[in-house]
């Protein structure tokens, strides 16, 4: 059922000092994250092997070091909802993201923001390129 771990989600009030940092282990930018005022407001890393983390720009991050969610690649998103379903955890209805992966997402026992991706031939994290949404931090 679960393929590998899709994304990690990351804050940053320094989009270039961030992307730089990851630059220096060879970590280069699958695609960005753009609102409608053409504003840079984040990026996915390539950490290779379909594997990304997500770059979010914050005022002010809340804590050092804190992840905002992860992300689960999968192989059938609706099947993983259905299961999580029938063990009583609330998950979101199957929805096509603005970067063109089906998702639904839902919270661990501890809190934790988990996000279950299904890639499709024209999912961002496959074909790179800009994401525009509607996001202001």
């Amino acid at each position: 059922m679960v393929v590998r771990l899709a994304h990690l989600c990351i804050e940053s009030s320094d989009l270039e000092a961030t992307e730089a940092f990851y630059g220096y282990l060879g970590i280069k930018r699958q695609f960005e994250f753009r609102n409608k005022q053409n504003e840079l407001i984040g990026m996915y890393l390539n950490f290779g092997n379909d594997t990304y983390f997500e770059i979010i720009k914050v005022k002010k991050p809340r804590e050092e070091g804190i992840i905002r969610h992860f992300a689960i690649e999968v192989e059938d998103v609706a099947a993983v909802r259905e299961t999580l379903l029938k063990q009583g955890v609330k998950v979101t209805e199957k929805r096509l993201g603005g970067d063109n992966a089906w998702m639904v997402s839902c919270h661990d026992p501890n809190g934790i923001f988990i996000e279950f991706h299904e890639y499709t031939e024209k999912s961002m994290q496959k074909v790179g390129g800009t994401c525009i949404i509607d996001y202001h931090p």
